[in-house]
């Protein structure tokens, strides 16, 4: 897991939440054999917030589960472990968009550990999620992987009053920024 070490150890935290959820998520990939098995009681996730540029919207799906609000991404499959390209098919996968590229480039945005309620068998648990940014040109072209998922395109200002999570709300902020055209 040299990749998500390297990946982890460049990355600079924004504030004590996020100093203290990159040091468990740093903790878990140089201790676990695999960082993203969905067996460890937290394990590492990747995910992308879709942004259109050009408008400023931002692509939002309803999480079933979660029962919220939340940006595309999910789970590496087995002998996966480059987290854009990850966060990359999750995205795909999720809004059938065949365009998307990491936006303004492919780095890390936010490391966030975030709880999950169990489901049926499958105990509670949390994902150490790495947060990227990704771009389309064509988001007329988006389609919901179901209709329990469905997608809304949103301004900053209407996603951060849809959302109620904290963690994605400072990662709207963090896009907002980026959208004009601050790369710090």
């Amino acid at each position: 897991m040299s990749s998500l070490i390297g990946l982890l150890g460049g990355y600079q935290p924004d504030g004590g939440a996020e100093a203290a959820d990159l040091g468990r998520t740093r903790a878990l990939a140089e201790r676990a054999e695999d960082p993203w098995a969905r067996s460890l009681p937290l394990h590492v996730t990747a995910s992308a917030l879709i942004v259109h540029p050009p408008s400023g919207r931002v692509l939002l799906r309803w999480h079933q589960r979660q029962q919220a609000w939340l940006q595309v991404g999910g789970h590496g499959d087995p002998g996966e472990s480059d987290a854009v390209a990850i966060a990359l098919r999750e995205a795909r996968e999720e809004t059938g968009l065949d365009d998307l590229v990491p936006w303004p480039d492919a780095e890390l945005r936010q490391v966030v550990v975030v709880g999950v309620p169990a489901l049926g068998a499958e105990p509670a648990h949390e994902h150490a999620d790495l947060r990227f940014v990704f771009a389309t040109k064509t988001p007329d072209l988006a389609v919901a992987e179901t209709s329990a998922a469905p997608l809304r395109w949103l301004t900053i200002a209407q996603a951060h009053e849809l959302t109620a999570e904290a963690n994605l709300r400072e990662m709207l902020t963090r896009a907002r920024r980026l959208l004009a055209g601050d790369r710090s």
